[in-house]
């Protein structure tokens, strides 16, 4: 029996018919709307930018290695504060904590709009990345708190197209205002900023949640050596092999030290009274291969959504406007697959089949898209970015699902936390190493081409913004065009080459993974 908070004004809201009447769909959507759209700020903050990205950096005079921080540094933040968020959610009012993180987003966005340079623009990346990872952890939480996990399945396909949505909306609305004149890319920062203004307003109005009030105590030393043990070995990822070797003293230094902050923050949580992340669930085989399953995809999901922005701009030569529309046949299968296997999972309650198909999927497409070159068909590209699309709809939603399925509701926040933290945590390394296997990837067929042009080809090069930023192709003589587009695009396919074998791990994981059929009912608490 799960126990979930001293009996001292202890409160229980049940969604099933042995307590209080369960929610009707209609005050389920009327509380979910508030979320939903809190979720919809979250994931268009992290895509407006996509395609804006090439013109952003290049007016704020940075380079690929700043290209690949400004998304980076939203991630790792993110990352490092999921379980915080998650651990705060068992404490804490959910319903505060989310109109938290909503404040907490539009303060990094408004000044993230008025960055002067990439630095500044990475900074308040961070901040918005605070607030993104508060919003994505908690609307997982939150819907868990209100819904029996048999019907969570049609719930969370909810979730699951909010996400495709804004993936697919974001893209295009970022690429619209970087087009239009009198906008500009700084509108990207702005544009989410009245969303969440109104997320929060609804939040207030809808969501009622029952609460208990219980004595809390926050493992800050636990936050603090996650935090650093992350952000370390992401640091070493995106510089190893650009401002030092793979192999040397600062990878020794770098990893050895995000060793043992790691090994000091699981000491720190086998003492902690209220552990940011409970070792205990890790006991349990579902939670730990699902959160494994949930790395590798993080880096699939990601290396999806950064990279084709580049290579629809620079090997295609296309507007900002033009790489969101492109992207739609992914959004479109995730889209699909996530509606279409969060109703069938209610009906079933079968879920494992929806893992495995999705894990085979996503490997299948990441491989085709391998194959990537500039003047790659288009249809061929749309087909291999469906495939892909469908097999991460069918796999993100559902892992926290299960892991949600395995938990007292006391441990509820924190277990889906852990699975969003450790896709966020793939993701953000996915981001970094791949950012770097690209630059050095491109620079290396650039050099190719060139020797082929001969040796006036490195004169011309000046032109167009040569010397480690992004080029301006409009710049660019006729046959340099072509080298640097053949280079952005051979190094474009060669990173969705080396996803692949992640999204493999990941498929592979989740056959070891058991099957338990969904409980159909719940037991909700809140605390103040």
């Amino acid at each position: 029996m799960a126990t979930t908070a001293p009996a001292t004004g202890a409160r229980e809201a049940r969604t099933d018919t042995s307590g209080a009447a369960p929610m009707t769909h209609r005050q389920i959507m009327e509380a979910l709307s508030g979320l939903l759209l809190g979720m919809f700020v979250a994931i268009l903050s992290s895509t407006i930018v996509s395609n804006a990205l090439p013109q952003i950096i290049t007016d704020l005079g940075g380079g690929q290695s700043a290209y690949t921080w400004v998304v980076t540094a939203a991630l790792l933040s993110m990352t490092a504060t999921t379980p915080l968020w998650g651990k705060l959610a068992d404490l804490f009012s959910k319903k505060l904590l989310v109109q938290i993180a909503l404040v907490i987003y539009v303060a990094g966005s408004v000044v993230a709009g008025l960055s002067q340079n990439t630095g500044m623009l990475i900074a308040c990346r961070v901040v918005q990345g605070i607030g993104v990872g508060g919003l994505t952890a908690l609307s997982q939480i939150i819907l868990a708190a209100m819904i029996a996990p048999r019907e969570r399945g049609r719930y969370s396909g909810y979730l699951g197209a909010v996400f495709a949505v804004a993936t697919v909306g974001g893209p295009l609305l970022g690429g619209v205002i970087t087009d239009t004149e009198w906008l500009g890319w700084r509108w990207c920062f702005y544009v989410g900023v009245p969303f969440a203004v109104i997320a929060l307003l609804v939040l207030q109005k809808t969501l009622k949640l029952p609460v208990v009030k219980r004595e809390v105590k926050v493992d800050w030393a636990g936050a603090f050596f996650i935090s650093a043990a992350v952000s370390l070995l992401l640091i070493w990822v995106t510089f190893a092999g650009d401002k030092y070797d793979w192999m040397s003293w600062q990878t020794a230094v770098m990893v050895g030290g995000s060793v043992v902050l790691g090994a000091v923050f699981v000491l720190v949580e086998s003492r902690a009274s209220e552990p940011i992340i409970p070792l205990r669930l890790f006991r349990n085989r579902t939670i730990t291969l699902a959160s494994t399953a949930s790395l590798f995809v993080g880096v699939a999901m990601f290396a999806g959504t950064v990279f084709f922005s580049q290579y629809f701009q620079l090997a295609r030569n296309e507007s900002p406007t033009m790489s969101g529309v492109l992207t739609i046949p992914m959004i479109g299968g995730l889209f699909v697959s996530s509606t279409v296997s969060g109703m069938i999972i209610t009906k079933t309650g079968r879920w494992k089949a929806w893992l495995i198909s999705g894990g085979a999927l996503a490997t299948a497409g990441l491989g085709l898209l391998g194959t990537l070159r500039y003047d790659t068909e288009y249809w061929h590209i749309a087909l291999f970015m469906a495939v892909l699309g469908l097999g991460l709809g069918m796999m993100m939603q559902n892992l926290v699902l299960c892991t949600q399925n395995q938990v007292a509701p006391s441990d509820l926040g924190a277990a889906s936390s852990v699975v969003t933290f450790f896709r966020s945590l793939g993701g953000a390394i996915g981001v970094s190493a791949l950012g770097a296997v690209m630059a050095h990837r491109v620079t290396d067929y650039v050099k190719d081409g060139m020797a082929e042009l001969g040796p006036k080809a490195a004169a011309a090069m000046g032109q167009g913004g040569g010397g480690g930023g992004i080029p301006d192709m409009d710049k660019l003589p006729a046959p340099i065009r072509t080298v640097m587009e053949s280079a952005y695009g051979h190094g474009v396919g060669d990173v969705f080459l080396y996803s692949a074998p992640f999204a493999l791990l990941a498929f592979l994981v989740t056959l070891f993974i058991k099957e338990v059929a969904l409980k159909s009912s719940t037991v909700v608490t809140d605390e103040k």
